[in-house]
Formats: C-alpha cells, structure tokens, sequence
C-alpha cells in the first residue's frame, strides 16, 4: 500500500488544484444524491400525514418539490464536472509521470537502458502507466469521500433525528463496508495480479507473432506461436475478478438492506414512542438507502488493487531508481585541436591509463591494467577472443561503464568532466546493435545530424558502399520498415555506420563495424570512413583480419 500512497503524493503534486475542486464536487454529489432521497422520502411521508390530516389544502407542496428539481439537476451538473476534473487531472499527471520514468530512462545506465529495449519491458513499462489511474479515481479520492460524506451525514441524522439512528447508520456503513471488502482485497490481490501478468504475456507474445512473422514462418513456429498467445489469452480471461466484484457488490446490497431495515425499525419505534416525527423518519429511511452510493465504487477498487499495486511497486522502483535531474552544468568548451601534424601526432585524441572494468554482478575484473591511446588520424584495434571485454573498453571509453579504477582522457579533458552534449558531439560510437526506425533513408541518416544536405548524406552512403543501393531503391526518400526492415543485417549496419560518419567527431568508436560483409566490402567500407573521417581517431573492438589488417595498431586483451 505505500508504493499507492507514494504514487498518489506524485499525482496529487503535479495536480493539487484540480484534484482537490474534483474531490470537493465529488462529496457535493455524495451528499446530494443522499439528500435528494431524503427529502423525497420526507416530502412523501408529510405529504401523506398532512392529507389524512385534512391539511393537505394548506401544505406546502412548492418550496419542496422545487428543492427535490434543484437537487436533481445540481447533482448531475456536479457529477459532470466532477468526472471532468478528476480524469483530466488524472490523465495528466500521469502524462508528466510517464515523461518524468521515460526521462529517467535516458538518463539512466546503459546497462539499465539495454533492460527495457525488449517489447516484454517496454509494454510493461507503458501498461504500469495505465494501471495507475485507478489509484485517484478507484481508491484514494472514493475512500476519502465516502468517510467525509458518511461522518457529514452522521452530524446532520444526529442533529434531525436521534442519536441512536445516526450512529447505527454511520458506523453499520463504514464497519460493515470495511467487514466486506478487506476480504475482498486480499482474495482480489493476488487474483488481478495473476491476470495482469497473463495481460502482459499476452501482449509480448502477440508483438512477438507480428515482429518475428518471417522467422517464425520460415521455422514452421507460426502455428505454435499462435497457440502460446491463445494459451496466454485463455488464462487471462480464467481469472474471474467480475464473479469475486459481482460477490462483493451482493454482499454490500445486504449490509445496505441490513441498515435499511434497522433504521426502518428504530424511526417506527421512536415515531410511536412520540420521540420523533413520521417524516424525519422517513427521512432516515432513505437517507440510510442513498448512503449506500458513497461504498458502491469501492468494488470495483478491490477488483483492481492487485494490478494497481504490481504496477505502483514497479514504477515506484523505477523512480527512486533513477537520479533526478540535477541543475545543468554551465558549459564547457571542449579543447580545439593543436595546429600542424606534429602537434595532432603529439596530442592523443584518447588516453587509457590504468584501466580496470569489473564483469556485471561480478566480483571478479573483467579488465585489468589497460594502458593505451589513440592519435588524430590513427587506427587500434582491440583483439581477443570473445568475451574478453572488447565490447566494455569501447563502452567505458564513451562514458556508458564505470571505472572500478584508471582514468579515461578525451581531448586531454577527464572524460567525467564532459557535458553530455559536448561529449557525444566530440565522441560517436557505433555498438554491436543499432536500431533502424521505419521512415525514409534519409530520416534515418538524419537522427545523428539533422540538418545536413543530401550531398553529405550521399557522400557518406558512399563511403559505406551503400550509395548504388540506396539508388536503385529509390533514392533517399526510400522507406524502411520497422527496425530497419527491407535492408539485410549487413545493408543496415553500414546504414547506421554511415549514420555514425554524420556526427564527423574526433573519436570514433567502432564495434566489429564490418560484421556480416564479405572482404573486398569490408575493405571498401574502412577505406570509406577514413575518407571521411581523415583525422578522427578509431578505437575498434575487431575480430576480422580485413579491420586488424586496416588498423595502425593492435592491443591484445587477454
């Protein structure tokens, strides 16, 4: 229940205004709708008094009835504008709670950024979002004001009726509801949770049969897919929380027929003890009938707890998880190069020294004692079996690994002390995986610099070996599918090779940037981007002899 509370702080920050006008008509339409049927019941019962008194030509039937319309009428206008604030306000701050994780998320580790790139996290993550509206609307903002609108209603039957009847509506209202639906939350819990997680595999799975269609069509696996998402389906829809709702709702029709009856009893017994009058008990009667409105929604509250609270225990831990934004360091102008050869030859573009990088989760190093740097205009590559942290140099010398210890210099500048801007305007690099978005050749080029000419957009598909290609497609206006679908896995890593060429930095940093091409391409394409690049320093993680051969230098890890 805190991680609810603490989601429901969020909300109620970033919309206290409106949530507090919604919350305040929502009570109005509370004690309206209980006061327009006990009025109504009051109206009858003297109405019927006053005419087997003879005194129905002198009784006011007017200023009554017309309270009854105006009731009527009010309470549907605040309803109207109740709904109106709450779920604009609700919808929202869940809008800024969704930027506030998603900008979590980028500025996270790239560790933590690889985590959520599968659709099973990434439909979690928007789905938890989702979830979360119920927490004002079905939880917190009901509760509050069934309590209120319950003890207002205790004060008002005290000071109309007697004691006696007010208390045993008030407390057979709160106690009996709290009787009936603690239960119903805990056997509701775990049971929307277990449809929730069924929802989720359900929609992963489905993504998957879209995504992988090919694949799974090329392996025979369309048809066991397709039972896996019914199989998902099937459990989803087994998870029957409308029969545990359907419970919950019979057994507060009982409690409110319960205090009805009792309230009924004790206005006869004070009428004819002459302690109170036929009306005011009909009053009572009806007022304990309508109170029945303000624990109605609560239901549907205890069908949905379990979901509620998976998602706000999982965004709660996403948030803390995630260092807020701190003020913005004033910028730092990142050091020009020296002028003349001999000083770019002098003055390594990135220095290694001392380096050791531990395995993930793991006490034991990964890297230990590398030492290295990389001149303007020279090429090293990194060599070694597989596994053997190739990969985690490049990604420590671009600022996404902690050091277990060394330091890592760029421009003659600790790497730490870069902005991130200015950093990934002087450093690029290009890892294993890089995603292609569905859009034009031209959209995808332009994610690294969006405001080039297409001559510089041509120049650099020519370094890749990709301009022919690209021609015969259709040009730059050519139109890729999702993830870069419609080009092979060797056409779109030199697409995004050629994406990282864009940035023109002074380091580049390339991860195995010829895997899936045949020699004499591979060799065309790292002549290609030292035709670009010409006095850019590349650090490259290889295992082919076409990047060693290319290479000025090699550095064995072990």
């Amino acid at each position: 229940m805190s991680a609810l509370f603490y989601i429901f702080r969020l909300i109620l920050a970033d919309q206290k205004a409106a949530l507090a006008r919604g919350a305040l008509l929502g009570m109005v339409v509370l004690v309206m709708g209980a006061a327009l049927l006990g009025l109504s019941g009051w109206f009858i019962t003297a109405a019927a008094a006053a005419g087997l008194a003879g005194l129905g030509t002198v009784f006011d039937v007017f200023r009554p009835s017309a309270l009854v319309r105006m009731l009527a009428l009010a309470r549907a206008a605040a309803r109207y504008g109740e709904r109106l604030l709450t779920h604009e306000a609700t919808l929202r701050a869940l809008e800024s709670l969704r930027l506030r994780l998603l900008s979590g998320y980028l500025a996270a580790s790239y560790e933590r950024m690889l985590a959520v790139r599968g659709p099973q996290a990434l439909n979690r993550l928007m789905a938890d979002i989702d979830a979360l509206d119920g927490v004002p609307l079905r939880l917190v903002l009901p509760i509050a004001s069934a309590v209120a609108v319950q003890a207002l209603a205790g004060l008002l039957l005290w000071w109309l009726v007697t004691p006696a009847i007010a208390l045993w509506i008030t407390l057979g209202w709160l106690c009996g509801a709290a009787l009936i639906l603690l239960p119903v939350l805990k056997r509701a819990a775990s049971q929307s949770r277990r449809r929730e997680a069924a929802a989720q595999t359900f929609r992963a799975r489905f993504i998957d049969l879209i995504r992988a269609r090919r694949d799974l069509a090329i392996h025979g696996e369309l048809q066991a897919q397709l039972e896996r998402i019914l199989d998902a389906d099937g459990r989803r829809f087994g998870v029957d929380l409308d029969r545990i709702e359907r419970g919950a709702g019979f057994s507060l029709s009982l409690l409110g027929t319960l205090i009805a009856a009792g309230t009924l009893y004790a206005g006869i017994t004070a009428v004819q003890a002459g302690r109170l009058e036929p009306a005011f008990a009909a009053l009572a009667f009806f007022a304990a009938l309508a109170l029945a409105e303000t624990v109605a929604p609560l239901r549907r509250a205890a069908a949905d707890l379990g979901r509620m609270a998976e998602a706000a225990r999982r965004v709660r831990r996403d948030l803390v998880a995630t260092p807020e934004a701190g003020p913005v360091p004033a910028p730092l102008a990142a050091p020009a190069l020296p002028s003349g050869a001999v000083a770019e030859t002098a003055m390594a573009t990135l220095r290694i020294k001392n380096l050791s990088l531990a395995r993930p989760g793991r006490p034991e190093p990964l890297i230990e004692h590398l030492t290295l740097s990389v001149a303007p205009g020279e090429t090293v590559a990194l060599t070694g079996p597989s596994g053997c942290g190739k990969s985690t140099v490049l990604l420590a010398a671009c600022g996404l690994r902690p050091l277990a210890a060394g330091t890592i210099r760029l421009l003659c500048r600790d790497l730490a002390l870069w902005p991130e801007a200015d950093l990934r305007g002087a450093l690029t690099l290009l890892p294993q995986r890089s995603a292609l978005m569905a859009g034009t050749v031209a959209e995808n080029l332009r994610l690294a610099a969006p405001d080039m000419d297409e001559e510089r957009l041509w120049q650099v598909l020519e370094a890749v070996e990709l301009q022919a290609l690209v021609r015969e497609r259709g040009g730059l206006s050519a139109r890729l599918g999702p993830r870069g679908e419609g080009f092979s896995g060797g056409e779109a890593r030199r697409l995004t090779l050629a994406r990282a060429l864009l940035r023109q930095p002074h380091m580049l940093l390339l991860d195995e940037p010829t895997e899936g091409l045949d020699q004499p391409t591979a060799e065309a394409v790292l002549a290609g981007i030292r035709a670009v690049l010409p006095r850019a320093a590349i650090l490259m993680a290889s295992h082919r002899a076409a990047e060693r051969a290319f290479a000025n230098r090699l550095v064995a890890l072990p």
